[in-house]
């Protein structure tokens, strides 16, 4: 098993700056919709929570880039835990181009932290990371070679 989650993308028009590589506010983007499908294929139950009263708030994101992206690359978004508090979530991202020969150029690497939280929007607190999530995230694991 892969030590990562992967969403696969293809870079649209609409990503692209007037220069014609991809906008960097995309690769923000990019890791929210990894974030999104790893809770929807791998912890629905988190989703469900998500509609009751749990709260995913994003504390801290950055992206460092290494190489440009542009119109029609074909990249993957790795997405992997970097680490696991008792109420927050640190992600690790890699954008990686990926070619039609199978050759994987790192362009970009990111990270976000969440706090769940609970409660009210006026009265939100913090709370314990779900264990659906916990069991979900534990596979995907960095082991320092990240």
């Amino acid at each position: 098993m892969s030590r990562y989650f992967e969403y696969r993308h293809v870079v649209g028009f609409e990503e692209t700056n007037l220069v014609g590589n991809v906008y960097y506010v995309n690769y923000l983007r990019w890791q929210g919709r990894c974030r999104e499908l790893f809770l929807r294929e791998r912890a629905p139950q988190v989703l469900a929570d998500l509609q009751a009263d749990l709260k995913l708030f994003t504390l801290r994101v950055d992206c460092e880039f290494f190489a440009e992206l542009a119109l029609f690359d074909e990249l993957s978004i790795r997405m992997r835990l970097v680490d696991l508090a008792q109420t927050q979530v640190e992600f690790g991202f890699d954008y990686v181009r990926l070619d039609a020969i199978g050759a994987e150029t790192l362009v970009a690497r990111g990270m976000q932290r969440v706090a769940c939280m609970r409660g009210p929007n006026t009265r939100t607190v913090p709370t314990r990371v779900p264990d659906p999530l916990v069991r979900a995230l534990t596979p995907f694991t960095a082991r320092g070679d990240a």
